[in-house]
């Protein structure tokens, strides 16, 4: 499937996206993720090894739609607990 990332048109198939992705590991995920081979992968560094391109180069919104039309299932970012809420209210100072 033709999709254009960073202004630049590439043929990608679901097979060569998950082929590129074996046998590298997935760095932690603080935002929007895909899942490949059953695994969690940021969009941002599958789009990174797919295209060759600096993750600077394209949007997360770009590999998302990429992504999706492809065929595979992308997560939005877990929501993150704020520090205020985190902490146990036994700690916080009676105001």
């Amino acid at each position: 499937m033709r999709c254009v990332i960073a202004r630049f048109p590439f043929d990608l198939t679901k097979g060569e996206v998950e082929q590129s992705m074996s046998g590298i590991t997935p760095e932690p995920v603080t935002g929007v993720s895909v899942t490949i081979d059953r695994r969690p992968y940021p969009v941002m560094q599958v789009g990174e090894v797919i295209t060759r391109q600096n993750r600077r180069d394209f949007t997360v919104a770009e590999m998302r739609r990429a992504l999706t039309r492809l065929g595979f299932t992308c997560h939005d970012a877990p929501p993150v607990a704020s520090a205020r809420y985190a902490q146990d209210e036994g700690d916080m100072p009676g105001w």
